[in-house]
């Protein structure tokens, strides 16, 4: 099988290489002869399908792989050191990802999957796609040519062959860990199409906007998987990791936020280009870079040039990400410089009280939130190589900016909504403010009076403003929706949710966009709650108790047990709240025989007021008693409701809108005018 899966690679490269010079010199002779194409035409054809070919390929080679994990091959080294025969079924299928070698096949399947669907749906606008197929074809040679040189998976152990391998990480072996990653690559992975079209529309200078049409799609959803992946990954750090938070500004974190940033960047300003015409070139050039971070979020997972739990084993592959880079940003700027003229915009900001403005603003915090990230990040690179000295830039650089920056996006999306295209006037905002402001005002007063006192702590401060901002925003695009239903309602005699539902389909986009909106907010509002967390550390042995906020904690026993993949110890605890039983936590410790390494499983009771979240610590060597540390964390799982918010309300901005004719019943009132603030069904960018 081993093989099997590295002729399977192979044909992969061939054909990846094919598809690539073939489809030029294709587009080339279109290009030199646009009266003669029956021939280019047949050559773009064979390099289309040399793509699809290429995702079988590579499809096949990762089913090797997997084959491999599942059957205990050892001899292939790969399966040797990630996986071991009492490791359980579904990690045996995680093993795909768990390491260098794999993670790389896996980013090279799932590209060459994204250009199978972009190959299949080529008559959408065939020119336009041969360049996108042709340049995903490039981006795929650069991944398969590690397979073969740098990382390849199906090598073979030298000399013989253990009857066991070494296991898979300690900290992979967790449920989410199975699709954590496939839903970070997604997005990883995904961004390569956008950018495709966008340096394909630009070779080719595409007339129009419609190639943003087609983008857009593609970005929504490689978003939505990205957004998933992040926050997957920071569900699995609180539950996993035991030191009682769930984002720590780790250089792979912070890897996987950035690009994030930029693509979020992108699905704001995009629509003043859709809209007016305006901010082309920014468009290009937030695509380039946002693809062109997840190459260096890539680089940085496997060169060792950040220490990070996330991160793989230090090797020499660096230097291919590096030398790629390059030449991404060099063919980028050279298509550019050279088409720039093509990127004129064809209006300017006419007042900075617009929806224009609120977008260019949007998009400038966020760029400014990712370039103090990607400065962090790469600080103690800089800093070795300048100095001699590696120096670590920790969480409280990153909270002191990036805090303040998410406070003022989070008003940059509650005043969005009330502003028009163009210009607003000071009528307009001061009517449909007032009601917003006055929620967050009253909020504020509110929390205050509750107990609250921000000018004891920064963290507080931030904390009163984000409860406060949240009750703006909410309120801001809860007036939206009302605003548009009652019209639909007055006009229709329907009630106000079937009304709201109509409104909702007739500009999914726009409405769909406001239900992301409100699932930020509800992130936030779980992120707020990080400024009043408590902690206790103790030993606790047999009846000994331990009380924090309403809870009680009383030792019943602890104890260890053992399977074939694993040792654990762990202490059974009876949980008391304002003195009455409420359940029994586990808080448990593993010690893994392949790997020969520990790892900590957290015992978490989750409600929408606060989680109690306790961990073992192990025991102490002098009393051999356990030691137990416990945290509450109030408003967590509120993060967790905003991100199913979010991706619900990215899914709805992804269906097709209802026209008006079809969303409401006939009726002898003249048509609704715009104004009167029904959004229109082609209202695309509102």
């Amino acid at each position: 099988m081993a093989a099997f899966g590295s002729f399977a690679i192979l044909l992969g490269l061939v054909l990846c290489a094919y598809n690539l010079l073939a489809g030029t010199v294709a587009l080339r002779q279109i290009a030199v002869h646009p009266d003669s194409t029956a021939m280019p035409e047949r050559l773009a054809e064979t390099a289309r399908r040399a793509g699809i070919g290429s995702f079988v390929a590579l499809t096949c080679a990762a089913f090797a792989l997997v084959y491999c994990s599942f059957t205990n091959n050892f001899s292939v080294s790969y399966i040797l050191h990630h996986s071991n025969r009492a490791l359980p079924l579904p990690y045996k299928f995680a093993a795909l990802w768990s390491g260098q070698e794999g993670s790389l096949l896996l980013w090279a399947w799932l590209l060459a999957g994204y250009g199978f669907v972009l190959r299949l749906r080529h008559k959408v606008d065939v020119k336009l796609t041969a360049y996108a197929s042709t340049i995903l074809a490039g981006i795929q040679i650069f991944f398969t040519l590690l397979l073969v040189f740098a990382a390849p998976p199906f090598a073979l152990v030298q000399g013989a062959v253990p009857a066991d391998g070494f296991g898979l990480n300690p900290l992979l072996q967790y449920p989410e860990m199975v699709i954590h990653p496939p839903m970070l690559y997604l997005g990883y992975v995904g961004f390569s199409v956008p950018f495709a079209f966008a340096l394909g529309a630009l070779m080719m200078r595409y007339p129009g906007e419609k190639w943003i049409h087609i983008t857009r799609r593609w970005t929504m959803v490689t978003w939505l998987f990205l957004t998933f992946g992040i926050f997957l990954g920071a569900h699995w750090a609180y539950s996993v990791l035991g030191w009682g938070g769930y984002w720590g500004w780790d250089p792979v974190e912070n890897a996987s936020l950035m690009p994030w940033l930029t693509g979020t960047a992108f699905l704001h300003s995009v629509m003043m280009q859709e809209k007016r015409g305006m901010m082309k070139a920014w468009n290009v050039w937030l695509i380039f870079v946002t693809f062109m971070l997840t190459i260096l979020g890539t680089l940085l997972t496997r060169s060792g040039l950040v220490s990070s739990v996330h991160a793989f084993a230090e090797s020499s592959i660096g230097s291919w990400f590096w030398t790629f880079e390059v030449i991404t940003l060099s063919v980028c700027l050279f298509t550019y410089l050279r088409n720039r003229d093509h990127l004129r915009t064809e209006h300017q900001i006419e007042s900075l009280v617009s929806r224009e403005s609120s977008f260019l603003f949007n998009n400038l915090v966020l760029l400014a939130a990712c370039f103090t990230i990607l400065w962090g990040t790469l600080f103690p690179i800089i800093s070795e190589y300048v100095q001699g000295n590696k120096v670590t830039v920790g969480p409280p650089f990153y909270n002191r900016v990036a805090v303040p920056i998410g406070i003022f996006l989070l008003f940059l999306t509650g005043i969005g909504p009330v502003l028009a295209w163009r210009s607003t006037s000071f009528k307009s905002v001061r009517k449909n403010f007032i009601l917003p402001t006055a929620a967050g005002v009253l909020t504020a007063v509110v929390l205050m009076a509750a107990g609250m006192r921000p000018w004891t702590d920064v963290g507080t401060l931030y904390s009163l403003m984000a409860f406060s901002l949240a009750a703006l925003v909410t309120t801001a695009i809860a007036s939206e929706f009302w605003r548009g239903a009652r019209v639909i309602q007055r006009h229709t005699g329907k009630n106000l949710l079937f009304s709201v539902v109509q409104l909702t389909r007739r500009n999914t986009r726009r409405y769909g966009g406001y239900l992301v909106h409100i699932g930020v907010v509800i992130v936030f509002i779980g992120l707020a709650g990080s400024a009043f967390n408590r902690s206790k550390e103790r030993e606790m042995g047999f009846h000994d108790s331990m009380s924090i906020g309403p809870y009680r904690l009383v030792c019943q026993s602890y104890t260890q047990d053992s399977n074939a993949n694993y040792d654990s110890e762990y202490e059974l605890l009876n949980v008391y709240q304002n003195g009455k039983f409420l359940l029994r936590m586990s808080p448990e410790r593993r010690f893994y025989h392949a790997s020969q390494q520990t790892e900590t499983m957290v015992a978490d009771h989750s409600t929408l007021q606060r989680d109690l979240y306790v961990v073992y610590e192990g025991k102490n060597p002098d009393t051999d008693q356990p030691i137990i540390k416990v945290f509450i964390n109030p408003l967590v799982a509120w993060i967790w409701i905003g991100v199913i918010v979010m991706a619900l309300g990215t899914l709805l901005a992804l269906v097709p809108n209802m026209s008006a004719a079809q969303g409401t019943a006939p009726s002898r009132r003249p048509p609704v005018r715009a104004e009167e603030g029904i959004p229109q069904a082609a209202g695309v960018g509102d």
